[in-house]
């Protein structure tokens, strides 16, 4: 109210403002502006194919989408349920809300804050003398603050810049979930398909190996074999029937963490192809090593994570300089309510202050020192990143070929092993083997099916990380 105003250095508030922008443009934002450090890139992959192509062609499997990668049909929509339910992608898209709402917070420092207010006054003071009698005060106000803390040497917008980089670093954080999920999705269902081929092996052999039993004991009965054969029989058929429980935990636990990667409780899960007929190409693109630093998303989330640090140390450095504020205000003020919006009501005032820090016990340089360090962490972080990254990609290249290699060997000591089985059993027959010679092959033949459905795992599982090694399955 009038009666309770304060003495303050007055100025217009166009003259504020207009200071104020002046002094804003006039600003400049401290500390390093950001430069994408230099890095050692290879010239190609270590475990890539020989030849022109493997340095120069563009191509990557990276670049395909996932539902390319992993044909199968039921595997695709386990997929989609877990990017739709997964829980570790839903807490990332959170994060990245987080996110946003900080940056709208951050980049309102830049800004004037404007509040508006009203208020009314009545007051009756009591007779005190003849000559103080009773008296009756109203007033009425109305007015519109502005409150501007100047930028002056960037500090608001360098914590904008962080914030907006960190906004970034959490989604590439939310594609980098994405991208483990369906790696993870696809990994279990390999694992889940090649359990339901081993159990099917274990099974035959077991109804096999049941017959041979049925047959020797008949054998033995009319002395043309030996109580030794019956033994050795039998232990063919327990070795087979003591895989099947052991196995089919395995497949229930994995559906288990299947379902728990479908964001749901456990269950059992469908299935698609056989893991012999799932697509597996020949060979596969890397593509260029430079190309891995724009799309790797745990690469991209350490860069803007490095921004971010980056920024942090000009905002340090702006706290060791002055801070500038403007404030005013400007309204209506009256004894009267018909005079309330009348030109003798007009009132307004307006302050600049500056402050210097000049004494905070050596916190503000701590500031700067620890933000520096910060920085450095997350450029060593970057670093480390690229680094793993073209070590996931040389493994996972090197596994992807050589587990191919070996798979195909694995096939051919199968037929082999099969070969070598059924002679067994037809020498035996005929008096031309002994039952020890049906015994060793037939327990080769089983562990050489079980080892070819596992080379079938690894072969594909090499894919699986080969994909998510050069960057795929985050893109929507």
């Amino acid at each position: 109210m009038p009666a309770r105003r304060t003495a303050r250095v007055r100025a217009r508030p166009r003259s504020l403002v207009g200071l104020g922008i002046g002094a804003v443009l006039a600003g400049c934002a401290l500390g390093p502006n950001y430069e994408r450090p230099a890095v050692d890139v290879p010239a190609a992959y270590r475990g890539a194919s020989a030849g022109p192509s493997a340095v120069a062609s563009p191509q990557s499997l990276g670049n395909e989408k996932w539902w390319d990668v992993f044909a199968d049909p039921v595997l695709q929509q386990l997929i989609r349920t877990a990017l739709r339910s997964n829980y570790d992608v839903r807490i990332a898209v959170t994060r990245v809300l987080q996110a946003q709402a900080q940056l709208t917070i951050t980049r309102a420092n830049e800004l004037p804050t404007l509040s508006a207010g009203g208020e009314a006054l009545s007051e009756r003071n009591p007779k005190v003398s003849s000559l103080f009698p009773a008296y009756t005060v109203r007033g009425f106000g109305l007015d519109l603050a502005v409150i501007w803390n100047l930028d002056f040497w960037g500090k608001y917008r360098r914590e904008t810049e962080a914030a907006r980089a960190s906004l970034l670093a959490s989604d590439w954080g939310r594609r980098a979930v994405v991208t483990s999920v369906v790696s993870e999705v696809a990994t279990a269902y390999f694992q889940l398909r090649e359990l339901d081929a081993a159990l099917d092996v274990s099974q035959s052999t077991l109804t096999s190996r049941q017959s041979s039993l049925h047959l020797t004991q008949i054998l033995a009965q009319h002395g043309s074999a030996s109580a030794l054969d019956v033994r050795q029989s039998q232990e063919l058929v327990y070795t087979a029937a003591e895989t099947i429980p052991d196995l089919e935990r395995q497949i229930a636990q994995t559906e288990d963490a299947l379902s728990t990667l479908l964001g749901r409780n456990p269950g059992p899960i469908p299935r698609g192809r056989a893991l012999t007929e799932q697509p597996n190409p020949p060979s596969v693109p890397a593509g260029l090593p430079s190309e891995l630093l724009e799309r790797r998303p745990d690469i991209r989330e350490a860069e803007d994570n490095l921004i971010a640090a980056n920024a942090q140390i000009g905002v340090a450095k702006a706290a060791l300089f002055p801070s500038i504020s403007l404030t005013g205000t400007a309204g209506y003020e009256s004894y009267a309510l018909d005079r309330l919006f009348t030109t003798e009501a007009q009132a307004w005032d307006g302050t600049a202050s500056i402050t210097q820090p000049i004494f905070a016990g050596g916190s503000l340089r701590a500031g700067l020192r620890l933000a520096k360090a910060q920085q450095q962490q997350m450029l060593l972080t970057y670093r480390q990143a690229i680094v793993n990254a073209f070590q996931q990609v040389s493994d996972a290249l090197v596994a992807y070929r050589k587990n191919r290699e070996f798979r195909e060997q694995q096939q051919r000591l199968t037929a082999a092993t099969s070969d070598a089985d059924r002679l067994s059993k037809v020498l035996y027959q005929h008096g031309g083997a002994s039952y020890l010679q049906v015994l060793t092959s037939e327990t080769n033949y089983f562990a050489a099916e079980l080892n070819l459905a596992q080379a079938e795992l690894n072969e594909r599982l090499a894919l699986v990380q080969l994909y998510e090694a050069l960057g795929g399955g985050w893109s929507p």
